[in-house]
C-alpha cells in the first residue's frame, strides 16, 4: 500500500508490540519483531489477534495465515534488518531499558530509518539522548488493543526533524488511524489525563465512595466515556499504571502519587486482565 513503510521493525513482542506488528502486516508491510524472551508466545499473540480480526471481518478479505507470513521474529534488536523504513520500540516502561535498546538498534540501521518509541509517558527528549541522531526519533504512542484503536499520539521532541514528523504523520493516516500531535512533556496528553482520572477513581474505591462497577458506570453513562477508569486500568495493566504514576509523580508532583490500594494490588500480582484479576475478575 502506498504511503506505508515497506519494512517495519518492532522491538518487543508483548501485547503492544504484537498489536503494532499485526496492524502494519495486515496492510502489506514486512514486519520483523525483535523479542529476546518467548518468541513463540509473541507469534501466538499476533496469530490470536489476527484470528479475532478475521472473525470480525477486519482483514480486508485476507486469510490470517497469509498476513502472519509477513512477520519474522528475531532474538535481539541488533538482528533487525538495517534497511527497515521504521523501527518502533515497545519494551516495558523503563527508561534505561528503552535507551539501551535504542542505542543498540541505531548502530545497525540505515541513516534514513525513522526510530520511534511507543512509550506512554517517558520523555522523548530523555530517550533521544541515547541516540547519535535524535532528529529521526519521536514518540508513536499506540493504544490497546492496537488493531482496533483509532488513535496514535505522536510526540515531537525539540530535536525531531520536520521530515521525520511529516513521514510519521503520513504513515499514521495510511494505517487508518487518527493522530493527535503533542509536544514532549511528561505523560504527554493522553497518559497525563487518563492516569489522573484513574488514580482518583482508585482513591474513591479505597475510601468506599462506591464500588468499582458504580464508579465506572458513572463515567460511562454520565460523561459518555466508552470505558470506565477502573476497567480501563485493568486493560492497561495495574503494574503499567503504577509505573507511569510513579514517573509522573517524580516529574510533575505529588498529585500523581499512586494510592496505596494500587500498590497493594500490584504487590499481590493483581495486574488486571493479563493476570485474571485487578479491579474486576477476568476469564480467558
Amino acid at each position: 500500500m502506498t504511503n506505508l513503510p515497506a519494512s517495519i521493525g518492532v522491538i518487543g513482542g508483548g501485547r503492544m508490540g504484537a498489536g503494532i506488528a499485526q496492524s502494519f502486516a495486515t496492510l502489506g508491510c514486512q514486519v520483523t519483531i525483535a523479542e529476546s524472551g518467548d518468541r513463540d508466545a509473541a507469534r501466538q499473540r499476533v496469530a490470536d489477534g489476527l484470528a479475532r480480526a478475521h472473525e470480525r471481518d477486519k482483514l480486508n478479505g485476507q486469510e490470517p495465515e497469509v498476513i502472519l507470513e509477513r512477520i519474522t521474529l528475531v532474538t535481539a534488536p541488533d538482528r533487525l534488518p538495517g534497511e527497515a523504513t521504521l523501527v518502533i520500540e515497545a519494551v516495558p516502561e523503563l527508561p534505561d531499558l528503552k535507551k539501551e535498546v535504542l542505542a543498540v538498534v541505531e548502530k545497525v540501521l540505515s541513516p534514513a530509518t525513522v526510530l520511534a518509541s511507543n512509550t506512554s509517558s517517558i520523555s522523548i527528549t530523555e530517550l533521544g539522548t541515547a541516540l547519535s541522531d535524535p532528529s529521526r526519533f519521536l514518540g508513536m504512542h499506540f493504544f490497546n488493543p492496537v488493531p482496533a484503536s483509532t488513535l496514535v499520539e505522536i510526540v515531537s521532541a525539540p530535536a525531531t526533524s520536520a521530515q521525520t514528523l511529516s513521514r510519521v504523520r503520513d504513515w499514521v493516516k495510511a494505517l487508518g488511524k487518527t493522530e493527535v500531535l503533542v509536544n514532549d512533556s511528561p505523560g504527554f496528553a493522553t497518559s497525563r489525563l487518563g492516569v489522573m482520572l484513574g488514580l482518583e477513581a482508585i482513591r474513591m474505591l479505597e475510601e468506599g465512595v462506591a464500588d468499582a462497577e458504580s464508579i465506572d458506570r458513572a463515567m460511562e453513562l454520565g460523561y459518555r466515556h466508552p470505558m470506565g477508569p477502573l476497567r480501563s486500568t485493568d486493560l492497561v495493566g495495574l503494574d503499567v499504571r503504577l509505573a507511569i504514576s510513579d514517573h509522573l509523580a517524580a516529574t510533575l508532583g505529588e498529585r500523581f502519587t499512586p494510592p496505596q490500594l494500587l500498590r497493594d494490588k500490584v504487590a499481590r500480582g493483581e495486574l488486571g486482565r493479563k493476570s485474571g484479576r485487578g479491579f474486576y475478575e477476568w476469564e480467558g
